[in-house]
Order: structure tokens, then C-alpha cells, then sequence
């Protein structure tokens, strides 16, 4: 009886764990995903993708996460055509050959409830490399529009864009690092 009670016990427990966790959808009319790099030490160039898609899963009381985050490399968009075809060519993205970069976080870190970074790994150009995001905030609240709760924050990262074979222009001093900003929000499903 003890044996079956303690069963039941770890069955019912497993099954609020589980419920515990929520499926997101990356919401991208309120998600960015921005790089800043200098530009001759005196100006910052700026580029963000307009066409992302992905999903997170949260489970807050478990502290676990995983979030996948695909970007089209043909939307970057930098406010000048020249700069983005530029961007888009084999000199930098290679978007023709390498449509998407992708982002897949499965390390959650968090204080209280509070998301404080995701560490995962980046795939750019065919090649992957670990990249860890630090929340610069993060929070959920429920949406009056939609009537489902939203979570988001700002994230941001500093890779060495080389890890990932940009090496453009490092030979006129451009330098090696890269400012990530990913600004996102995600709908609970």
C-alpha cells in the first residue's frame, strides 16, 4: 500500500511539472533582432532581420527552457539598399547560399522567477558556435488584446562574428566583435 501510495505520489507530482510548462510563439511584430558593429571607431553600423519565426518553451517553476529563434538572411534590413545587398552578398552573409541563421537556447538561467540569460548555440553560414544571451529585462503579463499571456525581454550578446567565417573588412580594422540586441515577445499558445 506505502509502495502505491508513494507511486501515485511521483506520478501526480510528474504531471504538475509537466503542466508547469507553456509553449510560446514568437510574436514578430514585437520581436527585433538587431547587430551593431563599429564602423572605423566612429560611427556604429546598424542591421536588423524583419522576417523571424520561432517558439519558446518556459517552465518557470522548474527553471528549465528551450527557445529556437530562425531568421531569413534576405530581410536585413539596414535603411540603405546598397548597405543590405552588401550584407546580403557573399562577403558577409552569403544569404543566397545560407537563407536562415538560427538560434536554439536550451540553458535558462534565472533568478526568482525572472529569465537572466539563455545560453545555446548559433548557427551562421553553416557553422555553429555557442552564444549566450544576458536579459537585460525580462518579464510576462497578460495581453487586454490578445487575452493570453505574453513573456519577452531584451537580450543582448557580444560574439566574435569570425567564430562564423565574417571576417570582411578585418583587414581595414573592422573589428572582430559584434553587439547582438534580440528584443523579443511570445505569445502563449
Amino acid at each position: 500500500m506505502k509502495k502505491t501510495l508513494i507511486a501515485a505520489l511521483t506520478l501526480a507530482t510528474a504531471g504538475f511539472a509537466q503542466a508547469e510548462s507553456a509553449t510560446y510563439a514568437i510574436e514578430p511584430t514585437h520581436t527585433y533582432a538587431t547587430f551593431e558593429i563599429s564602423h572605423f571607431g566612429v560611427s556604429t553600423n546598424r542591421g536588423r532581420f524583419d522576417k523571424k519565426e520561432g517558439t519558446v518553451t518556459l517552465d518557470r517553476a522548474a527553471k528549465t527552457g528551450r527557445v529556437e529563434l530562425t531568421l531569413q538572411m534576405a530581410s536585413i534590413n539596414s535603411g540603405s539598399a546598397a548597405f543590405d545587398k552588401h550584407l546580403q552578398s557573399e562577403d558577409i552573409f552569403d544569404a543566397a547560399k545560407f537563407a536562415t541563421a538560427k538560434f536554439v537556447g536550451d540553458k535558462f538561467s534565472f533568478a526568482g522567477d525572472k529569465v537572466t540569460e539563455v545560453a545555446g548555440e548559433l548557427t551562421l553560414k553553416g557553422k555553429t558556435a555557442p552564444v549566450t544571451l544576458k536579459a537585460v529585462g525580462f518579464g510576462c503579463y497578460q495581453s487586454p488584446m490578445l487575452k493570453r499571456e505574453v513573456c519577452g525581454g531584451d537580450f543582448e550578446a557580444t560574439i566574435d562574428r569570425t567564430q562564423w567565417g565574417v571576417d570582411y573588412g578585418l583587414a581595414w580594422g573592422f573589428p572582430k566583435t559584434v553587439k547582438l540586441v534580440i528584443q523579443v515577445e511570445a505569445v502563449k499558445q
